[in-house]
C-alpha cells in the first residue's frame, strides 16, 4: 500500500517475533534482505539495542552517482515488536526519510510484519528534486519481506 509520502507492505512470515527481530536487529543480514539493491554491505556496525544508535551501512546507486555511504540514526526500538530508522549521507543529519519494521505475533509460530518506507518529514525542496521518491518501490519493499522471509526459514 502507498500513498504520496510513503510505502508499506506487509507479510506473515512462518517464525516467532524473536527470531526476526534477531535478524532485522543485525545490520550484519541487511545487505541479503534489501530488495531494493541499494545496500551492499555494512561499514561499521553493532547490533541494535536502543534508540540512539548510528549504523554506517556501504551503498551503490546511480541516484548518488555510484558508491557512498549513509548513517542510520535510530529512532524506534521496542525488542521483538519495532525497529525504525532515520536514513541519511555519511556525516550529515538526516533529512527526513525513515525506515520502520513492525512486528505482530500471530501466535507462537507466526509473524505479521509490516515495512513502511516513509518520506513524509522531507521539507527539502532541493532534495525532493533531486531524488525521485519513492527511491525504493513497493515491489522492492515486497522483495525484502521475501528474503527476509527465506532468511529467518534458513
Amino acid at each position: 500500500m502507498s500513498n504520496d509520502s510513503k510505502v508499506t507492505v506487509e507479510r506473515t512470515i512462518t517464525a516467532p517475533a524473536d527470531a526476526v527481530f534477531d535478524i532485522l536487529s543485525n545490520p550484519q543480514r541487511h545487505p541479503v534482505l534489501d530488495g531494493s539493491g541499494f545496500v551492499r554491505s555494512v561499514h561499521h556496525a553493532d547490533r541494535i539495542q536502543k534508540v540512539g544508535q548510528v549504523f554506517t551501512m556501504n551503498m551503490q546507486g546511480d541516484h548518488m552517482g555510484g558508491e557512498y555511504k549513509t548513517d542510520n540514526h535510530v529512532t524506534g526500538y521496542a525488542k521483538d515488536k519495532l525497529l525504525a530508522w532515520k536514513t541519511a549521507p555519511a556525516g550529515t543529519e538526516p533529512p527526513g526519510w525513515e525506515w520502520l519494521w513492525e512486528l505482530e505475533a500471530q501466535g507462537p509460530g507466526e509473524t505479521l510484519v509490516r515495512h513502511t518506507y516513509d518520506w513524509t518529514k522531507v521539507t527539502d525542496k532541493k532534495l525532493l528534486e533531486k531524488v525521485k521518491f519513492p527511491l525504493v518501490t513497493e515491489d522492492q519493499l515486497d522483495d525484502t519481506l521475501s528474503r527476509l522471509a527465506a532468511e529467518v526459514a534458513s
